[in-house]
């Protein structure tokens, strides 16, 4: 009867000890959308195609895109018959914030991973690779950045292209740097002539060139720098809502449906207007389709 008596004791302490695991183990994310029967997504207003104001002054993109189709698995895991979405519009100044207080629940814009963030938040697997590059008049002839020895180029003041342009003229490039006061301004100054080439983030430029009278004048040049990945910003130290966005991801990227929805922002007329970015995907971002990761460096 002793030896029983244990014998059911042990059994229960092994019960009870799995079950506290299993509730430590459980997404807090995923307990907090279940408890509110609500899913909160953050937005960027303007950050082209990722997610912005499209017709109606209704959020679109391609990072919404994505969130959605997160946003199911999460439906079909936590067996809700109803799941609210709730869309908060974040800026570059508030996003992170408000993923730590608990606001927003996935973060679909266009925000880069780096270390100092890692800190505070997480990331999904990257959904974008973003690098500075040079951007010229198509009519300009120059073919490489040797091209632009002599002349002068321009970057946007306070953008990490300055850094990269002056690192580039330290190894010797003999072009003079121009600071302008904003994208608009190092814009102009392109189309005028005053700059033969525009330093800056690459789908920036992209942006900034379909939205231009005539996008064919302008044309990139071939160097990339410094490649960074983008992902759906996550919170921090939840490990188990990471891996269900991760899945979700992987899974579009091994079916073809990631590609499809990249050529649909940004290789197709977009709304509101039907600009067309033109923008190809990477050979750095097709290895990422081919070979998920969160990884910083390449």
């Amino acid at each position: 009867m002793y030896a029983r008596n244990n014998l059911v004791k042990l059994s229960c302490a092994i019960a009870f000890g799995l079950l506290t695991t299993a509730a430590q183990a459980e997404s807090p994310t995923l307990a907090k959308i279940k408890r509110t029967g609500t899913v909160t997504l953050g937005y960027r207003e303007s950050s082209i195609p990722f997610s912005y104001l499209g017709a109606d002054q209704k959020p679109v993109g391609f990072s919404l895109d994505l969130c959605a189709q997160v946003v199911d698995k999460i439906k079909e895991d936590i067996k809700l018959d109803k799941l609210a979405v709730t869309l908060q519009s974040v800026n570059s100044s508030n996003r992170i914030p408000l993923m730590q207080n608990g606001t927003v629940d996935i973060e679909c814009g266009g925000t880069s991973s780096n270390a100092a963030r890692l800190k505070q938040v997480a990331f999904t697997v990257a959904t974008f690779v973003s690098s500075a590059r040079w951007m010229t008049k198509a009519s300009s002839g120059i073919q490489d950045v040797k091209g632009l020895d002599g002349k002068t180029i321009v970057v946007t003041q306070g953008s990490n292209a300055v850094g990269f342009a002056q690192g580039i003229k330290a190894k010797g490039a003999t072009f003079a740097i121009v600071q302008a006061k904003d994208h608009a301004e190092s814009m102009l100054m392109l189309q005028s002539g005053r700059a033969a080439a525009f330093m800056e983030d690459d789908i920036l430029l992209a942006s900034l060139r379909a939205r231009a009278p005539d996008p064919t004048a302008f044309a990139f040049l071939p160097e990339t720098y410094e490649k960074v990945p983008y992902g759906l910003m996550l919170p921090k130290d939840d490990p188990e809502f990471k891996a269900l966005a991760d899945g979700v991801l992987k899974g579009l990227m091994a079916s073809g449906a990631f590609t499809k929805l990249y050529a649909k922002w940004f290789e197709s007329p977009i709304p509101p207007n039907g600009e067309n970015l033109n923008f190809p995907m990477s050979d750095a971002l097709k290895e990422r389709v081919a070979h998920p990761s969160d990884a910083l460096d390449f």
